[in-house]
């Protein structure tokens, strides 16, 4: 097994290991009691109190590994069995605190909730309400304010501590970026999982007839290493996959469709992040005009494979955990069928016994080096400024490129009060784009250059080159490249309204 970056990560991926290696089996309804006492053997407690309590957070695993409570709408739920360590007031007095005879803190508090005592100052946290004022008053720094880190973490404010004390995400806020999931130290968040529904596929397939294809986001260049891009692809292959497309190509046609879409309207929002989208619509829904309606690389190589095999099953396989929540939507058209993270990817390769390292490449090469670049902030900009420049669009491009929600945030004000100076804002909901995504096998700076060197071992063609030979034609300036593996199936005719955001 892999060295993991979290424990929490390692435990996670047990579950849908096991979960994973029953489905094939066919035994999970026989097997699946047997799951936490093999993840946690005992008999000496390592993680928690006691190991039933450990067990027990593994049974709570076990059932968003198999889809989690079909009744809440949220792709990320709280285990409250694991959520019960985190202090509960965020407003304290350190020791730095001196007594002094200013007592701002005392002056600030609207709620009366601060006094002195013994020369310190003291909070009643029956009366405060967490507004900071004190905390900004003290010249000391004495009074910090604490927040729990999956609270601190959500980048919407979707989470607070709820009666129970325990985490509670609000449905009408959360974005279902993940951010949480990666942030609470105690793993008491998890996404749901699709894995159980993505292998019936696959077996599917086998008895039914129809294709099942893997849809590859960019953004997994590094993802498995020691193994190479090529191993990855004959892995997929190995587990039953028909065959394999690169999303870089559906973002080929994102921009080569989003840049029409922008020299027309003026003015526009980019579609391709799932969480900026659904926090443009749940905290600017004014603004829910500027949103592109060009559908995300993910949904355009749905569409485009479901037209040459329209029983095809087709399943995406990225970073991201708000993928999950768009693929249910109605606006993606029935393009996607099932969505994984890399970290369920990886269980399914354990749960197979498929060992990367030793398997012979499989090519797979489509898209431009610009597609590919969709995955890091700032890559969907220099796609559609590309494209313009290939089609010769005579356009005043001014990108507000957006890393994380702060920035976003900032962007979409401006573009709501008239302020902003620019004409294309490129919302990406994680910091630094696609490559830090919740799902990922791993987080590191280094993401940002696997993905740029993975784009520049792409065959050097252009945009409009591997839109066209995507179709099965030729370009006007010059010929595409022939495609090496895995061609995406001729484009249908555009339709004459976009689909609705």
């Amino acid at each position: 097994m892999r060295n993991f970056e979290t424990k929490i990560q390692e435990l996670k991926t047990s579950v849908l290991t096991e979960v994973s290696r029953l489905t094939w089996e066919d035994r999970i309804q026989t097997g699946i009691l047997d799951i936490p006492e093999k993840i946690i053997p005992g008999p000496a407690a390592s993680l928690r109190c006691c190991i039933y309590k450990e067990r027990a957070i593994i049974n709570s695993r076990v059932k968003l590994a198999m889809g989690g409570d079909k009744a809440n709408p949220c792709v990320v739920e709280v285990l409250p069995i694991a959520c019960d360590e985190c202090p509960v007031t965020e407003i304290t007095v350190g020791d730095s605190c001196r007594g002094c005879l200013a007592t701002r803190c005392v002056h600030a508090c609207p709620k009366d909730a601060i006094s002195i005592v013994n020369h310190r100052a003291q909070i009643d946290h029956e009366k405060c309400v967490s507004c900071g004022r004190c905390v900004n008053a003290c010249q000391y720094s004495a009074i910090v304010k604490t927040q729990r880190p999956c609270e601190k973490g959500c980048p919407a404010g979707a989470i607070s501590m709820g009666q129970d004390k325990k985490a509670s995400i609000d449905i009408n806020k959360c974005i279902s970026c993940g951010n949480c999931v990666y942030q609470c130290p105690f793993g008491a968040i998890q996404d749901k999982s699709w894995i159980m529904d993505a292998i019936q596929m696959l077996r599917g397939s086998e008895h039914w007839g129809y294709k099942t294809y893997a849809v590859l986001a960019p953004s997994i260049a590094g993802q498995f290493a020691p193994a190479k891009y090529g191993q990855v692809v004959a892995g997929l292959k190995a587990l039953g996959f028909s065959g394999v497309a690169e999303v870089a190509l559906g973002a080929d046609m994102v921009a080569d469709r989003e840049s029409d879409e922008l020299a027309e309207k003026g003015i526009l929002t980019s579609s391709c992040c799932p969480g900026f989208v659904g926090y443009v619509k749940k905290k600017y829904p004014q603004l829910d005009k500027y949103i592109s309606h060009t559908p995300s690389p993910m949904v355009m190589i749905g569409l485009y494979l479901k037209e040459k095999e329209p029983d095809a099953k087709v399943i995406f396989i990225g970073p991201c955990v708000a993928k999950k929540k768009e693929f249910q939507l109605g606006r993606t058209m029935n393009a996607i069928d099932c969505v994984l993270t890399y970290e369920e990817l990886y269980a399914l390769f354990e749960s197979k016994d498929i060992d990367l390292t030793k398997l012979e490449e499989a090519p797979l090469d489509e898209a431009s080096p610009f597609g590919r670049n969709f995955a890091r902030s700032g890559g969907v900009t220099q796609a559609v400024a590309q494209v313009m420049k290939e089609k010769g669009v005579d356009f005043d491009l001014k990108p507000v490129p957006c890393s994380g929600i702060g920035e976003c945030d900032v962007a979409l004000l401006k573009l709501k009060l008239g302020k902003l100076e620019g004409n294309f804002i490129e919302g990406m909901a994680c910091d630094g784009g696609c490559v830090q995504g919740a799902g990922c096998l791993v987080r590191s700076p280094r993401n940002r250059m696997d993905v740029e060197k993975h784009a520049k071992q792409a065959d050097g063609r252009t945009i409009l080159q591997a839109v066209a030979a995507s179709q099965g034609e030729q370009p006007e300036q010059e010929a595409a490249p022939k495609a090496e593996a895995n061609p995406a199936p001729k484009a249908p005719a555009k339709p004459e309204t976009a689909p609705a955001k």
